[in-house]
């Protein structure tokens, strides 16, 4: 009974000295307040508690060793560690609150986002990588295709099925010597690729077979004059010019190359002469690496007719780069011989056989690029315009007959110049009946005019 009503007073003393209270004799489990004192008073009362404590362990034969001492820094006073104290008491406490605390504060805070004034963001979009064999993550993007696109390649395939077309027997591939050496069937290829160009397979195939009895090597060709070399070549297009490339890129491919011809793009297209097209063919035949799609006007014409470019182009490195960017690379060998021999024999560049075409119910272009519609009777085309040219030219022999009249060979100086105002007049009447075509309004006042000057 006397140690409870000795722990009372001291708390009681302790409460209005307002000391902190560390000890764990005086602290208790559940107390976590922080008391502070100030000035002599605070020294006083201290004093005056450690004489009381002392007499009172006295009476009741404590252990004065017992009695821990509690000793005051003078930091306890300023206001700085004050307010720190202060503040980790406060969150301390929030601490304690436990669960509840947490959840109210979650409430708290989603609350506070629905009422907040800003408009929530817009959500990100997941981008997908696909891994290759590799390992490395690459961006996974949506590439575009045509429509209908493997139907109408199966459809040309069935209808380049007997591979009939001038490609397919008198094409680069079937130009060289097969009993050559690899280097020499490699330059021979190169050199039906030069000469195909602007011109026809049979035209090409024609001056192969020259050239090859001639003897196509670097070093024949190297020995032939420009002037022999014209005649052999002769008459594929642009001749001229291209005796000048031939002759030119031998001489690159023996010194640069050893007598072989370059094995990449780059080192065909620095060639005289040697574009895309040809360098992408001639990696496919003579190296058989597919590096591109080879496009003449045929791929061209017939890649746009189809829709196989996502915008109408203008060349054919253009429909080339559209081409690659959505058809499968094992293709690429594939769509060249597929698309000229098409091109030459239904594809047509003029009047197509959209009608025998098996595209012709998924083509886009089927029966638009050849008129439908009947000519009308003024077009040049017309059959009737022509008869009636026709017409003209065999109803002008008296014209020729009053102009033989009139030419120097046949009429002496002194007829010529009796030649009256009547005779003009009967030339001007007899191509009058001769013109059937309906003529334009200014033609009609001129010959009015000279109806009116002659009556």
């Amino acid at each position: 009974m006397f140690s409870l009503l000795w722990k009372a007073w001291v708390f009681n003393i302790a409460f209005r000295c307002r000391i902190r209270m560390s000890s764990p004799y005086f602290v208790s489990n559940d107390s976590c307040s922080v008391q502070t004192r100030t000035g002599s008073e605070n020294r006083h009362k201290l004093s005056a508690l450690k004489s009381r404590m002392a007499r009172s362990a006295k009476q009741s034969n404590f252990d004065p060793g017992k009695i821990k001492e509690e000793k005051e820094e003078h930091s306890i006073a300023s206001d700085k560690t004050h307010d720190a104290l202060v503040a980790k008491g406060r969150r301390t406490e929030k601490a304690c609150k436990g669960e509840a605390s947490v959840c109210n504060t979650n409430a708290a805070v989603s609350q506070a986002s629905l009422t907040s004034p800003r408009k929530p963001r817009r959500a990100q979009l997941k981008v997908e990588y696909e891994l290759k064999d590799g390992g490395t993550a690459v961006k996974q993007e949506d590439t575009w295709q045509p429509n209908n696109w493997r139907l109408q390649l199966a459809n040309i395939r069935e209808m380049r099925s007997t591979r009939d077309a001038p490609v397919d027997q008198m094409g680069a591939a079937k130009c060289f010597d097969t009993d050559a050496a690899p280097e020499v069937i490699r330059y021979q290829v190169l050199i039906s690729l030069m000469l195909s160009s602007q011109t026809k397979d049979q035209v090409t195939a024609a001056a192969m077979q020259r050239l090859r009895a001639h003897g196509l090597t670097v070093a024949n060709i190297l020995n032939t004059d420009d002037e022999t070399l014209g005649k052999l070549i002769y008459p594929v297009g642009f001749w001229r010019t291209k005796v000048k490339y031939i002759k030119q890129s031998t001489a690159v491919i023996r010194q640069d190359y050893e007598g072989d011809i370059p094995s990449s793009v780059e080192g065909l297209v620095r060639l005289p002469g040697v574009g895309p097209k040809m360098a992408h063919l001639a990696m496919d035949i003579a190296w058989k690496q597919t590096s591109g799609i080879g496009v003449d006007t045929h791929v061209h014409r017939i890649s746009n007719r189809l829709g196989w470019t996502r915008s109408p182009t203008k060349s054919p490195e253009e429909t080339r780069r559209a081409l690659e960017e959505w058809l499968p690379r094992d293709l690429w060998s594939e769509i060249n011989w597929l698309l000229v021999g098409f091109g030459q024999q239904v594809c047509l560049p003029v009047g197509p056989l959209c009608v025998s075409c098996i595209n012709r119910h998924c083509c886009p272009s089927a029966f638009k690029c050849s008129p439908s519609k009947r000519v009308k009777p003024a077009s040049p085309l017309s059959p009737e315009r022509s008869s009636s040219l026709g017409r003209v030219k065999s109803a002008s022999p008296p014209q020729h007959a009053v102009k033989e009249e009139q030419s120097p060979a046949s009429v002496s100086a002194p007829e010529h110049k009796a030649v009256t105002k009547d005779e003009d007049t009967r030339q001007c009447r007899l191509k009058e009946e001769s013109q059937t075509v309906p003529l334009s309004p200014p033609v009609l006042r001129k010959r009015s005019k000279i109806k009116t000057n002659t009556s």
